[in-house]
């Protein structure tokens, strides 16, 4: 575990410690999920090869959704994918009166990331740099930055790409708010920059200003953000990425919607966008949505209470347990595994040794018994989650490194506690992993 950057060993401790999932570092402390992680790079060479992807991945609270989803988000980020994400609420739906389902779309492209901005903000910078790479290219082929003939060829090229977009539904507006960028980009014009910005960013309250500023007839709109967000995802391709990746968290907020007229609103919606990408109307698009099970299978506010969800999201008759079908579009995550939440605090102990500077002390007798004591709370076996485990053994470990000389024993012992017939100096030998 040795050489980890401070700034990313800082960010693992003190995110799990605060019992959220770091943004960054998760390599280092990834464990199992192995078929689920494996079902979604599937799914992004899919999506390579222009194809789409819709899934629900279900959880309760605390049980590694939010990890898996940062995991998946970073591994596609590094591959020339983009990528955005937002966490649904209140205020962030799919459609609402008071435009939460806009609201939603301008997080998710506040938040749209790539290799060079991999937190968010990187729209404008993926404009800039298309446009660049174009003029390099037209360089390359025997043109000097002097040369008059360089904005015509440069035009042309630019122009050709986003003709192709012409074709989806808004996607002439989307092409003339593009083309407006540019020629704005080429002359300096800052302010005509900043308008097609603020209009790809859904910030526009009135057509009347966006054809004022832009001369285009639309803007983006509570009822027609995840058309854009299809134009997004090929215009991405068209530029060089691989495909364009949402991450929505906290679906369960829909279901928690108390008007019903509203909640079916926002089902019919997401089964407008589910429908649209299984059914191979998106292109190089992959859509993945956090919830816990109750999101998905209460049948009186979940999906499961809108028939035509409950149809198409009920599993197989052949799916029992320790035999899932990663063909469907929910993603159940399981419980970790003892042996590997022993492997987990195993990697955070060497994190928060070297990050602190001390020689890791806890071996194999001191982690199965913080585990065996983890999970002898009755009902722990069903209930409890890795977020717990993580941010009790973290605060054990900053216990032990400035605990005046408490120790291990005095700790998980205490009151002459034992943990399944194990007491202090016992060896735990036959824990394997």
């Amino acid at each position: 575990m040795n050489g980890i950057p401070k700034r990313i060993s800082s960010a693992i401790l003190s995110s799990l410690s605060a019992g959220v999932v770091p943004r960054i570092g998760l390599e280092y402390i990834a464990v199992g999920r192995k078929q689920e992680i494996e079902t979604i790079l599937r799914d992004l060479e899919n999506l390579n090869e222009g194809a789409a992807s819709f899934r629900f991945i279900a959880g309760r609270y605390g049980s590694g959704k939010s990890f898996f989803l940062q995991a998946i988000r970073n591994y596609a980020i590094e591959n020339d994918f983009l990528v955005a994400d937002a966490e649904l609420s209140p205020e962030k739906r799919l459609i609402g009166s008071d435009k939460s389902g806009l609201e939603t779309y301008r997080e998710l492209v506040s938040r749209l990331s790539n290799k060079l901005r991999p937190e968010g903000g990187a729209l404008e910078g993926i404009l800039q740099k298309w446009i660049n790479s174009i003029k390099l290219d037209c360089i390359k082929e025997g043109l000097s930055p002097q040369d008059e003939a360089l904005f015509p060829k440069v035009e042309t090229r630019i122009f050709k790409t986003i003709s192709e977009l012409e074709g989806f539904t808004h996607g002439y507006d989307f092409a003339v708010v593009v083309a407006a960028y540019y020629r704005a980009f080429s002359s300096g014009d800052e302010e005509k920059q900043r308008a097609a910005i603020r209009w790809l960013r859904g910030e526009y309250a009135a057509k009347s200003e966006a054809k004022a500023q832009l001369s285009v007839g639309e803007i983006i709109t509570d009822s027609n953000w995840y058309e854009y967000i299809k134009l997004i995802a090929a215009f991405g391709s068209l530029i060089g990425y691989r495909g364009f990746l949402l991450f929505i968290d906290e679906c369960v907020n829909l279901c928690k919607i108390v008007n019903r007229q509203s909640r079916e609103n926002n089902y019919e919606r997401l089964l407008a966008m589910f429908n649209d990408v299984t059914q191979g109307k998106a292109m190089r698009l992959g859509i993945y949505m956090a919830g816990t099970p109750q999101f998905i299978e209460d049948e009186r506010r979940g999906l499961f209470s809108y028939p035509e969800f409950r149809s198409r999201l009920a599993d197989s008759r052949f799916v029992r347990e320790g035999y899932a079908d990663f063909g469907s579009p929910i993603l159940r995550l399981t419980r970790l595994s003892r042996e590997e939440i022993y492997l987990l605090l195993e990697r955070l102990r060497d994190i928060h040794a070297e990050h602190y500077g001390y020689e890791a002390e806890l071996q194999q007798r001191e982690l199965a018994a913080f585990i065996d004591l983890a999970f002898s709370t009755p009902g722990a076996d069903e209930f409890i989650t890795p977020r717990e485990i993580t941010r009790d053994f973290i605060g054990l470990l900053n216990i032990l490194r400035d605990g005046n000389g408490v120790d291990f024993d005095t700790l998980v012992y205490r009151d002459g506690y034992t943990v399944k017939g194990f007491a202090a100096g016992d060896t735990y030998a036959d824990f394997e992993v």
